[in-house]
């Protein structure tokens, strides 16, 4: 029963698709030319990168980006401070590519590059190819909901400057809303509570322990924290994060945790039964994959 059990976990453990279509290879500037993205195994040549995984977000996108474009002209009145925005349209069938191009012809595609994917691959799939695409030191992943203030990303870089010691200088920050939980739970319904308890109890029992929110989508990590995760990362739909921080924590990356703002946006697409029946799934399948050999951690692997 053990033998059946373990090769049905390797046959149906799919590797990620980590080759790009042609079209994914390249990005347009304002004047519409095409250029290569680069590498994530390149060496940086910007401070921050900003990857905003979009799926169908022609109505949200627009709030977020205006918020995030704002707080970093502020910053960069500080000439040493460069920075990107990577939105990543995720197969979208609205209009959420030409929505972004807006920004990238009004700022220049040295700040705001859109990378449009031929199909959806995921939450997990597009963050993972923005990261791969990214020229800055440190990597932030936001969501385009806007759920997050853009300026708690200076809570999660003070985060990040508070771990002393960084491995080959790699370093994780979570943002987190542990701290609304109590609030969270007077207003949802007591299935809804359940049922993420419930997911908080299969993360802790089967991947990840010592991070209360693994689901926040606002995350900072050092260039090379993200190279050494993201190329091992197989779960390309929502528990994705959870893959992340498991793999963060098998090569003692150190990970902190630290509390930012947090409103629930109208337009979630997380539908609540099935995505955490989905989740729940990915979670046991996480840990048994990578106990019996299905998958394997790679400490770099080529990801172009």
């Amino acid at each position: 029963c053990d033998d059946v059990v373990v090769v049905v976990l390797h046959v149906s453990a799919n590797m990620v698709d980590q080759t790009r279509h042609e079209k994914e290879k390249h990005f347009l500037t304002a004047d519409g030319k095409e250029e290569s993205f680069p590498s994530l195994m390149d060496p940086p040549s910007l401070d921050l990168s900003v990857v905003v995984p979009s799926y169908n977000e022609e109505l949200r996108l627009p709030v977020m980006m205006d918020e995030a474009m704002e707080y970093l002209e502020k910053r960069q009145k500080n000439p040493s401070f460069t920075y990107e925005v990577i939105v990543v349209d995720d197969g979208s069938k609205d209009k959420t590519t030409e929505v972004a191009m807006k920004y990238t012809k009004k700022y220049g595609a040295q700040k705001v590059r859109v990378l449009t994917l031929v199909k959806n691959r995921g939450k997990g799939g597009a963050v993972r190819m923005g990261t791969l695409s990214s020229r800055g030191r440190f990597i932030l992943m936001a969501d385009a909901d806007g759920a997050t203030k853009f300026a708690d990303i200076e809570k999660v870089e003070e985060g990040l400057e508070s771990i002393s010691e960084k491995p080959d200088n790699m370093a994780i920050s979570c943002g987190s809303r542990a701290h609304l939980e109590k609030e969270s739970v007077a207003q949802r319904s007591l299935f809804r509570t359940f049922l993420m308890f419930g997911f908080h109890f299969l993360v802790w029992f089967f991947c990840v322990r010592g991070i209360k929110d693994t689901q926040c989508g606002f995350k900072l990590f050092t260039r090379e924290a993200a190279l050494k995760t993201f190329s091992s990362l197989h779960v390309e739909r929502w528990a994705f994060d959870v893959e992340l921080l498991f793999i963060a924590q098998c090569f003692d990356i150190p990970v902190v945790e630290v509390a930012v703002n947090w409103t629930e946006i109208e337009g979630s697409k997380l539908v609540p039964f099935w995505s955490w029946l989905q989740m729940g799934r990915d979670l046991v399948f996480i840990r048994l994959r990578y106990l019996t050999g299905a998958w394997r951690l790679e400490s770099e692997r080529k990801t172009q």
